[in-house]
Formats: C-alpha cells, sequence, structure tokens
C-alpha cells in the first residue's frame, strides 16, 4: 500500500511540475502579443519632391512615440500639399554658401521644406532659427532615435534643418493640412 500511495504522491507532483512548466510557456506568448505591432517598410532611401513655397515655416516640433521619434513642420496655409526633400546625408552643408555645419548622431538626416524662414514679402523672420544653431524650442533630451538638430538657414524659398539621428533608421513623411510630418523608427524590426 505504501509503495501505491508513494507513486501516487510521485505521479501528483510531477504533474504540478509539469503543469507549472506549461502555465510559464504558455504566459509567455500572451506577454509578447501585448508588445506593441511597429510599422515596417518605411525605407532609408530619399523620399519627396521640392517645389519652391511662398507661405513660410511658422514653427518645427518634436515627440516621442512607442515605435518611432516625430518632427512636425507647422506652414499655416500650406494646404496638403507642402513640397520637401528628405535624404540621409554624410555631412551638413548648407544651400547656397556651401558652409559645412556639424550635426551630432550616428546619421545625419538632410530635410528641405518647400517654405521659407521668412515672409516672402517683407523678408521678415518667420521662424526665428539662427544658422548653426539647435532648433529654438525644440528639447530631444530622452528621445530614442532623436540625437541632435540643427537650422540651416533658407534658401530660395526651401528651409533647410539637420536632424541627427541614432543610426540610419527607416522614416515616413506624412502630407497633412498645414504641416508635414516626419517619422523616425526606433529600429528596422517590428516590434517595440
Amino acid at each position: 500500500m505504501r509503495r501505491i500511495g508513494a507513486a501516487a504522491a510521485a505521479l501528483v507532483l510531477a504533474g504540478t511540475v509539469l503543469g507549472a512548466g506549461a502555465t510559464t510557456a504558455g504566459a509567455a506568448p500572451t506577454a509578447a502579443s501585448r508588445a506593441t505591432t511597429c510599422p515596417t517598410g518605411w525605407g532609408s532611401g530619399t523620399k519627396g519632391g521640392v517645389a519652391a513655397g511662398a507661405v513660410p515655416l511658422e514653427d518645427i516640433r518634436t515627440g516621442r512615440h512607442d515605435c518611432f521619434d516625430r518632427m512636425v513642420f507647422d506652414v499655416p496655409g500650406g494646404g496638403g500639399h507642402i513640397g520637401y526633400y528628405i535624404r540621409y546625408v554624410d555631412r551638413l552643408h548648407q544651400d547656397g554658401s556651401g558652409r559645412y555645419i556639424p550635426v551630432a548622431g550616428g546619421a545625419v538626416l538632410e530635410i528641405r521644406v518647400a517654405a521659407p524662414s521668412y515672409e516672402p514679402e517683407s523678408g521678415a523672420p518667420a521662424y526665428p532659427g539662427r544658422v548653426a544653431r539647435p532648433l529654438p524650442g525644440v528639447d530631444i533630451g530622452g528621445y530614442r532615435t532623436f540625437r541632435d538638430t540643427r537650422f540651416a538657414g533658407s534658401f530660395e524659398g526651401e528651409t533647410q534643418i539637420g536632424l541627427g539621428v541614432r543610426a540610419r533608421l527607416p522614416f515616413r513623411v506624412i502630407q497633412l493640412p498645414d504641416r508635414l510630418v516626419l517619422d523616425v523608427a526606433h529600429s528596422w524590426t517590428s516590434r517595440r
């Protein structure tokens, strides 16, 4: 009798251990399914097409998201067709002068927005950027992807910005009424 009782106890104990392992294994996919699925397929190649703008740039702001860091260019009155040209470059050079502007980070995005930083009729500043300085009012401290911002000036109706990022990562551009949105992914994978 004792042998049967001992055998039964051993089976119950073994079943408890196996059951606990199954529960742990079953819990893993549930935790993984809660991870944010991030968009992929944006690529890191040049995007856009620039047409000179007559409506001035009013503001540049940034935001942090689960899958990407975002930069927004506000161009009130720009409609939904704000020209742009965005690409990775080895070094940022100011349009017109060719002046080198250092930008910190593992990679540099050159951003050209078809909106001058000045009022076309009067030449008065519309956006308070200063050449080779960080973007005014933009604090990217604590961002996962953004590392540095530099204003490169306006030339022939375009405003040029340097954006330092952690590495050469995929990005996308979204046209919205009165603004242009640039998202740079935190990674090439589809999970946060």
